[in-house]
């Protein structure tokens, strides 16, 4: 799905306006079923600690081509730069600066990811150099050319770089799965979970219910879990049945018709797992509605809607499907994951979406105060996304809409897949080491961090 300015820049003679007049060109970006290798060879491991041999030990586990330095490597496709041991800034540049000279051979779609520690508030200088990974990793998202990425991974002081949760984060930030997230840092806090036996399948076995199913970004997420290997239990409201049928039937999914606002919702959900014996080992809260207006327009009808079916809604049914163990059999597994669907406008804001924003706002404060919650039971993550190409965008008027799809590092608009991938790496057993995340799929959004 591109745009049709996007077609025209790789014409013929839109290359040629677009180099002369200096204008956005968005690259190709690869994804999954372009690029279905884990990493893009050859990986190049820059570091000297200890823990940047047990990286390039794990990318050799993985099939990949490791080298440790630039030197006879023409085209690099990966570059994972580690620096868990820095403790001063002055130590960064002797890591960091090969990768300056090898900028301009990356390869189209490349990635470069950084393996680095959080600032503890312990040390002065060591915490300053901590803190400048950030900075780096942000800046080199901002550079990277031909559909390349930057990310990086803050691996908690006592988490091995080799734990479950990093080796997680490293393989979706290495593959085509994380076409759309750049210039993003993902901490991984403990060394819980476990990695999948089968890495291109992670949640076989699982099942998963998924809100607001029917179409768009919540059809996707359906279609990506079910190629990972989960049974699905799809939600939407009964007016969007037909579209719903479509999409269970296409999956052969269980379809439940519910309104997530109504008093009832929680309690019809467990009733409905119940009788058919399910017990979610996941659940997206997808589910959201859009009702534009400049604040000093706002009603209370656009604002309460809003409101009631972004975050009261995901609170409620939550909250049911935690206590349904207190009166009768538990509808949620052990080790559950819970993500929810926030936004790019939550995180900075955006004109005529207060009651949007707020929403949003709101539910990276539930996931962050849900985690907490879980404990050992399991974790809750959440994704925003930026612009991404759906109908709803669609109906933004036009030069808008434009200005918005070239606001990133990526120039141009993300799709529903992208936001879908994200889902399934946060859903994956590896994943418990994330608690609390936002992660962003927004090409680098000029906006927020």
């Amino acid at each position: 799905m591109t745009d049709a300015y996007t077609r025209f820049t790789r014409t013929a003679l839109g290359r040629q306006i677009v180099k002369k007049a200096g204008l956005p060109n968005p690259a190709r970006l690869p994804r999954q079923a372009d690029r279905p290798e884990p990493v893009l060879d050859p990986v190049v491991v820059l570091g000297s600690s200890a823990g940047a041999d047990e990286v390039a030990a794990l990318l050799l586990d993985w099939g990949a081509d490791v080298r440790r330095r630039f030197e006879e490597t023409p085209r690099v496709g990966s570059v994972v730069v580690v620096l868990d041991e820095v403790s001063a800034p002055r130590e960064l540049g002797e890591i960091v600066l090969p990768l300056a000279g090898a900028m301009r051979s990356l390869a189209p779609g490349a990635r470069v990811v950084t393996l680095s520690r959080p600032a503890t508030g312990e040390d002065l200088a060591r915490d300053a150099a901590r803190g400048g990974v950030e900075g780096f990793v942000r800046t080199l998202g901002h550079e990277m050319r031909r559909g390349g990425t930057a990310n990086g991974i803050q691996v908690a002081d006592g988490v091995a770089l080799t734990a479950p949760g990093v080796a997680t984060t490293l393989r979706f930030l290495l593959s085509a799965r994380s076409a759309f997230v750049d210039g993003q840092l993902i901490e991984v806090s403990t060394d819980a979970g476990r990695r999948p036996q089968q890495w291109d399948r992670p949640l076989e076995g699982k099942t998963a219910l998924v809100t607001g199913a029917a179409r768009g970004i919540g059809a996707a997420i359906a279609r990506t879990l079910d190629s990972l290997g989960a049974e699905l239990v799809l939600l939407d409201v009964p007016a969007s049945g037909s579209e719903l049928s479509r999409v269970t039937n296409e999956l052969r999914a269980t379809p439940l018709q519910l309104d997530v606002t109504s008093e009832a919702a929680g309690a019809r959900t467990i009733a409905f797992l119940r009788e058919r014996g399910i017990t979610l080992d996941v659940l997206v809260l997808n589910a959201g509605i859009t009702r534009d207006k400049m604040f000093a327009n706002m009603t209370a009808d656009r604002w309460d809607a809003v409101i009631a079916v972004n975050i009261s809604s995901q609170i409620s049914l939550v909250e049911a499907l935690l206590s349904a163990g207190d009166d009768g059999a538990d509808v949620l597994a052990e080790d559950l994951r819970v993500v929810s669907l926030a936004s790019t406008s939550g995180i900075a804001g955006n004109r005529g979406q207060a009651n949007y924003a707020t929403s949003k706002a709101g539910v990276m404060a539930l996931v962050a105060a849900l985690a907490r919650r879980l404990g050992e039971r399991g974790t809750a993550n959440a994704v925003a996304p930026g612009f991404i190409e759906t109908d709803m965008t669609g109906r933004i008027p036009p030069l808008q809409r434009e200005i918005a799809r070239r606001a990133n590092s990526l120039q141009q608009g993300g799709l529903p897949l992208d936001v879908a991938e994200t889902i399934g790496f946060l859903c994956a057993p590896g994943a418990a080491g994330l608690r609390g995340q936002t992660v962003r799929v927004c090409g680098q959004n000029m906006v927020g961090r």
